[in-house]
């Protein structure tokens, strides 16, 4: 029994060790304004549910899937790289959890009206007029069958484009026709807008310009930018 105590700890410790890396690389992120920051676009009852139990959910079993698997080391964009070769939770798990980060990072109670600068020269290049962006946007958020996601990404030439993914999956991923870095993405999952517009996702949609964080969204276009040159 004495020969064996040591291994017996050094494994208890090698565990709690890479646990605690795991927990250390991706961390559940706090809601950046209060439940009801945002009720022009979001209600006060379906932003809570949303990020204390359908987010926080997502984080959890995302971080059980690394434990799991030994991939706590990798970055969430070497994880998506090559999210067809890894356990199916951290493509639903990781995405769920990258995704709503994203989603509540590029909203603000004081957001709204036209990006400037950098981001609106790059919208009007790719789509003409922030109008038709606009209305490209919205059309792959309401035609998304099902559950799903929107996106405004920067491809690997730092080209603009708009595209939409089912479930949690989004354009980092090896499984996603239209491939590049999200800069805005909008949740079009029943559970995001249900309680407040029941079945009008298109009334969710059209809101939600109220709401976007239009310098966040420039900040992140250009560090995508700046990784494709």
């Amino acid at each position: 029994m004495r020969t064996k105590l040591p291994f017996l700890i050094a494994i208890f410790f090698t565990t709690f060790s890479y646990s605690l890396k795991g927990q250390k690389n991706f961390v559940f992120p706090e809601l950046p304004y209060s439940y009801d920051a945002l009720e022009v676009f979001i209600d006060k009852t379906t932003m809570e549910i949303h990020y204390s139990r359908h987010h926080k959910a997502y984080y959890n079993n995302f971080v059980k899937t690394l434990d799991e698997s030994g991939l706590g080391n990798k970055s969430i964009e070497e994880l998506f790289a090559n999210v067809s070769k890894h356990p199916v939770s951290i493509r639903n798990n990781g995405g769920g959890y990258y995704n709503h980060n994203l989603f509540w990072e590029i909203m603000s109670p004081v957001g709204g009206g036209i990006p400037k600068g950098e981001l609106l020269k790059a919208i009007e290049k790719a789509f003409l007029s922030f109008e038709e962006f606009t209305n490209k946007f919205e059309n792959a958020a309401k035609g998304q069958f099902g559950s799903g996601w929107a996106w405004l990404a920067v491809d690997k030439e730092g080209n603009l484009f708009v595209s939409s993914t089912p479930n949690q999956d989004n354009p980092l991923m090896d499984v996603a026709e239209k491939r590049g870095t999200p800069i805005l993405g909008l949740d079009v999952w029943e559970h995001a807008y249900y309680l407040h517009y029941q079945n009008k996702r298109a009334d969710y949609v059209s809101n939600f310009w109220k709401v976007v964080n239009w310098k966040t969204v420039e900040e992140k276009y250009l560090n995508a930018v700046s990784k494709s040159k």
